[in-house]
């Protein structure tokens, strides 16, 4: 199959872009009645034209400066360029401004079309060439071929044709299992078959029936679907890089389709007012740029008010460069590396242009030095390096398949093997969330930010609340909405147990390092409640009898028993009882030691055995029942199946008493969390 290349003409108003393209392909490209009135093109036309192995799309543009947005629509996506220069006019205003905008919008290979020569003698011909050599010294016409031409009399339309074939040649051969998008520089309709648009294809491919979406200029984005496709005016099954694409859309009103809209495979792109990008002046305005200058931006086949922000310079001379965010009036879509160009508030010249390095951006703080530093990493040559500074940008929020492929300028393919390799040289982390069908996708270094932040807002909780042993978990969250959902900060927490930077559990939680601190009041209580526990291990005073020993520590009286809670002098039973970790490890090999006969027990059982009372019996049997040692059935109790214990927290079926934990073990509110393990 031949291989579609676009080729756009440049040059001057009246210098014969048509009448050239004309002769060469037979097709008229004026083809609005005011354009064969007036003799000038106003809009865009196109044209094909085969050329051996290769099929070219041609966009033939107007030449007049008061036409230069309808150039600017007709010169993206295109491969090659053909600037044309009349052999009776020479270099004019609109023959620099065409080149400067080829060359902002980062167009690599052309030739240049002398037309008009048999108008001149060999002299002219000569003093015009040397002009057009003095205008494209340093751009990427340099060394391209000067082809005199004639429209009138066909001199040199044969090797004109000869040098387009070898300069097909050169055009890189890109990926061609990119994601489908198209800007929409036409729309019309087509009788019994409705709403008809057209554009040049810059990567992917569609075919009839599927599906896109429809960008609508406003931020609206709409799914529609693809009822025919053809090129050129042919038919076809369906459309891909490099090729004049017209598609028929169902269900699609004319009047709501314009120029600047945008069709894409559903999820590439995001409609963005907001873009961070890489300026740069133009070197045919001295004044340069300024920041908070409003400007014209055109991308693709949109044109958008915006203002520009310069991020690392106050201005930025002629030829110069620097870091930028433009400010949108309406949202436009657009990719990695897509180049713009930037034109003055009343459109009269081109003042700069560049290329996107993040097409969905926030606003960047002004020498914010380590943001600038990431986005410049967005101009590396490494497909890796770019997916990592991706994710970077995106935070907690994480990032998906389609950030990648649109933010770093890559394929499918590449994303799916960049992500493969920065998950396991740990860059990125993945985070299941129970709500998400897709792992969420973090920076590591956004990961580690969040997760001080987390443990700096515990170890301040401590420090107000320093005999607490433990923290409420949701208070924690409460205070950390600026991270994210309760979702994620849950599961960061979660992270956190688990490395054991944190200790707790699904409701209380507390820095591993944390230890309550008690005066030397407070830890004389601490030892007399404990003492009074010891010595009346299984009918042991409420805390309430304490009140009046604690004196100006009552009002602590509450965490100083946490306290001994998590040095494992104490065991809670429930809030007004709690027992010495000795008499509760003798509580449970008595309780064994009779279940495994094989009976039930009941309350006044356990009252007998344990030499207690039933107001204290009762809450023991239950606490028994919470932990899984005992099995409730009516007014008797049964020695818990090994299923039931493991369900219940794995309690062992031999009581043992523990050591004191180096560190303080955080204890749940809840009830059946308080079981000793």
């Amino acid at each position: 199959m031949p291989r579609d290349v676009i080729l756009g003409t440049a040059g001057h108003i009246d210098h014969g872009k048509t009448s050239l393209i004309r002769a060469l392909t037979g097709i008229d490209c004026d083809r609005l009645p005011e354009e064969k009135a007036r003799g000038i093109t106003i809009d865009i036309g196109f044209a094909h034209l085969e050329l051996g192995d290769y099929r070219l799309g041609i966009v033939d543009v107007p030449g007049h400066e008061r036409f230069i947005r309808n150039m600017l629509a007709g010169a993206t996506g295109i491969d090659l360029a053909l600037l044309v220069v009349a052999a009776d006019d020479s270099v004019m205003p609109q023959t620099r401004e065409h080149l400067a905008i080829l060359r902002l919008l980062g167009v690599r290979h052309g030739l240049i079309a002398m037309t008009k020569v048999d108008l001149v003698d060999a002299t002219t011909r000569s003093v015009v060439e040397m002009e057009i050599r003095d205008l494209v010294q340093g751009t990427f016409l340099a060394d391209a071929p000067i082809v005199a031409t004639s429209a009138t009399t066909g001199e040199g339309l044969e090797e004109l044709k000869r040098h387009l074939q070898r300069l097909c040649e050169q055009v890189e051969i890109r990926a061609q299992d990119q994601w489908f998008r198209m800007p929409i520089d036409r729309a019309f309709v087509v009788q019994g078959h409705g709403t008809v648009v057209t554009g040049s294809v810059p990567s992917g491919q569609v075919r009839v029936g599927e599906e896109l979406e429809w960008h609508q200029g406003d931020g609206r984005v709409e799914r529609v679907r693809v009822r025919s496709l053809t090129n050129h005016g042919r038919p076809v099954s369906e459309v891909h890089r490099g090729q004049r694409a017209g598609i028929n859309l169902a269900g699609v009103p004319h009047e709501r389709v314009r120029r600047g809209q945008e069709l894409f495979t559903p999820g590439y792109l995001r409609p963005s007012r907001v873009l961070s990008v890489r300026v740069e002046a133009a070197t045919l305005h001295p004044r340069g740029l300024r920041h908070r200058l409003p400007v014209h931006f055109h991308a693709g086949t949109a044109e958008v008010m915006g203002t520009l922000a310069l991020l690392d310079a106050d201005t930025v001379r002629a030829g110069e460069q620097a870091l930028a965010q433009v400010f949108l009036e309406q949202p436009i879509t657009s990719v990695w590396g897509q180049p713009f160009v930037l034109r003055d508030v009343s459109a009269t010249y081109t003042l700069g242009g560049g290329r996107v390095l993040q097409p969905v951006a926030h606003k960047i703080r002004r020498r914010h030095v380590e943001v600038i530093e990431q986005l410049e990493k967005l101009e590396s040559s490494s497909p890796h390096e770019r997916m990592a500074t991706v994710a970077w940008f995106a935070g907690l929020k994480g990032a998906e398949l389609s950030d990648f492929i649109r933010d770093a300028g890559i394929t499918p393919a590449e994303a799916h093997q960049g992500l493969a390799q920065l998950q396991q040289n740990g860059t990125l982390i993945s985070l299941a969330l129970p709500s998400r069908q897709q792992p969420l996708l973090v920076h590591i270094r956004r990961l580690q930010e969040a997760e001080e932040r987390i443990l700096t807002l515990v170890q301040s909780m401590h420090q107000q609340y320093p005999l607490l042993t433990s923290l409420d978990r949701q208070k924690i969250v409460a205070q950390l909405g600026y991270l994210g959902d309760v979702e994620l900060i849950q599961t960061l927490i979660d992270r956190l147990l688990a490395a054991h930077a944190l200790v707790g559990d699904a409701h209380r939680v507390a820095h591993a390092e944390f230890r309550p601190k008690l005066s030397a009041n407070q830890r004389k209580l601490k030892d007399r409640i404990v003492a009074a526990h010891q010595a009346s291990p299984f009918q042991p005073p409420e805390p309430k009898e304490f009140i009046p020993l604690a004196g100006g520590n009552a009002h602590a009286l509450k965490d100083i028993y946490e306290v001994a809670v998590a040095e494992g002098l104490l065991v809670r039973i429930n809030d007004q009882l709690y027992l010495a970790a000795e008499a509760e490890a003798e509580m449970r090999r008595r309780i064994l030691a009779r279940l495994q006969q094989g009976t039930g027990i009941t309350v006044a059982e356990v009252r007998d055995l344990l030499g207690t009372t039933r107001k204290y019996a009762v809450p023991l049997c239950e606490y028994l029942d919470r932990c899984g040692l005992t099995r409730r059935d009516g007014d008797l109790r049964y020695l818990a199946s090994p299923a039931e214990v493991e369900g219940k927290g794995g309690i062992p079926s031999t009581p043992t008493i523990l050591p004191v934990p180096p560190t303080p073990r955080a204890v749940s509110s809840r009830e059946d969390s308080d079981c000793a393990s």
